[in-house]
């Protein structure tokens, strides 16, 4: 199973790593050249729906065809929370019929729900536990 721990590395800077050798730079969102954390949930969340709509996709357009997952959706200061989440797959169907357009997109569709963990979890909801450990 693969580690993920974040790093403390600057007043409101840290980087997010895993046991893989990924890392990822993180921070508030007036420092410069960082992901914030609300940013990282949303690129995760398309990453994910990108990923899950790959397979069907790759079937039908070839393992060279280009998506773009955009995602939006403003935070809830009040609250500390994203109410609502906006994602746009732009994916170019314009070789096939429309018919054919419109059964892909319903396997893409079925396919996202059925296998996106992030977008499952955000639906569903989780619970968070948290241990803190001293020395």
């Amino acid at each position: 199973m693969t580690e993920l721990w974040v790093q403390r590395t600057g007043t409101r800077r840290y980087t997010g790593q895993s046991s893989r050798g990924a890392q990822v730079l993180i921070g508030s969102e007036d420092v410069e050249g960082v992901f914030t954390p609300g940013e990282l949930m949303k690129i995760a969340l398309a990453a994910c729906t990108g990923m899950s709509s790959d397979r069907p996709l790759s079937r039908r357009l070839g393992d060279d065809y280009d998506a773009t997952v955009r995602v939006s959706g403003d935070a809830d200061r009040e609250n500390e929370r994203y109410p609502q989440l906006d994602e746009v797959l732009e994916v170019d169907l314009s070789e096939l019929d429309p018919e054919a357009a419109e059964r892909l997109l319903v396997v893409v569709e079925r396919a996202i729900d059925k296998v996106c963990t992030v977008g499952r979890t955000l639906t569903a909801g989780t619970q968070v536990s948290l241990t803190m450990e001293t020395e």
